[in-house]
């Protein structure tokens, strides 16, 4: 298994290579124009369709941690196919080690993306993923513009 690690104060708008091989090439920059200290890893590169994949992520968030929620927009060849919100801390019984974390405060996490439920055919995706420490999406912490290229179908 490889993976790539960056733990960088990124410059935004530079593209950063997450990931290539024989079936895919990911890559990421950052929407907003704050630098970011920042790490993902994922492995294995390259098996699109596996039904896990294993993800590492290091950040140092510029806001405390007590409401955090994701929003996902995929696009594929240019058309919207997928928008996807999710709470992940709403300041009770939060089950993710992300939450609580204080401005600042370095945030180390390991997670799954199961990749089984979807199976990306070949081709170009944009994936946005932002961060908000609120639910109306006001105060926006975080901002990726994900590059996906499937270089082959798993069909």
């Amino acid at each position: 298994m490889f993976g790539l690690f960056f733990f960088i104060l990124f410059t935004p708008g530079v593209s950063e290579l997450l990931c290539t091989s024989s079936e895919l090439e990911m890559s990421y920059t950052f929407c907003d124009s704050t630098a970011h200290a920042f790490m993902f890893n994922l492995t294995p590169c390259g098996i699109v369709n596996k039904s896990v994949w294993s993800a590492a992520l290091t950040w140092i968030p510029r806001s405390d941690i007590i409401f955090l929620k994701i929003v996902v927009t995929v696009w594929y060849d240019g058309a919207k196919a997928l928008h996807w919100k999710e709470i992940l801390c709403s300041g009770n019984d939060d089950e993710y080690s992300v939450c609580g974390k204080l401005k600042g405060e370095t945030t180390t996490t390991d997670f799954d993306i199961k990749g089984a439920r979807t199976k990306f055919p070949k081709g170009n995706y944009n994936i946005i993923l932002q961060a908000f420490s609120d639910d109306s999406e006001n105060n926006m912490i975080m901002c990726l513009n994900i590059t996906m290229t499937v270089k082959q179908d798993a069909f």
